[in-house]
């Protein structure tokens, strides 16, 4: 667990560093209007953090616990279209900071607890398979925010 945590807060400092300093008008296009800005992506790993620090809590003491969350109802509803680029940054450190911490304070008899994170049917998943696809998850959008004209459909990973 511990490269898992060192390798997340490599990508909180590389996400912090590069995006403070990116034009707005980068950061808010939209090739179209069912696309996802770099703003609003980033607003999605801000979810993803929520959720998956719920699990991890959650899954420490309730066992298959349904945690899910539709990314496209929860973007729309944070506008993170319109946020203040600092703001949007620094609610990601901080968020995936905490990440980090529960990661760090995870026993690891409650690695193998699971969760289950199905939309339409049942799909367990250890807490230790959550916090490695989580960096995963991290990685895949982290590069899509670095392409310098990336767009991304709704409902797409």
């Amino acid at each position: 667990m511990d490269q898992l945590i060192h390798e997340i807060k490599q990508r909180i400092f590389e996400v912090e560093n590069k995006l403070i300093n990116t034009k707005d008008s980068e950061l808010s296009f939209k090739k179209s209007p069912e696309a996802w800005s770099k703003k609003e992506i980033l607003g999605h790993l801000i979810d993803s953090a929520q959720n998956n620090i719920r699990r991890i809590v959650v899954g420490q003491y309730n066992e298959n616990e349904n945690i899910i969350y539709n990314q496209n109802i929860w973007v729309k509803a944070a506008d993170y279209q319109h946020y203040n680029i600092i703001d949007l940054v620094d609610l990601f450190v901080v968020l995936n900071k905490h990440f980090c911490v529960l990661l760090k304070n995870l026993p690891t008899k409650y690695y193998g607890n699971l969760t289950n994170w199905g939309k339409e049917t049942p799909e367990l998943v250890s807490l230790e398979f959550v916090a490695q696809d989580y960096l995963k998850h991290l990685n895949h959008h982290i590069n899509q925010l670095f392409l310098e004209n990336y767009t991304k459909k709704f409902g797409e990973l």
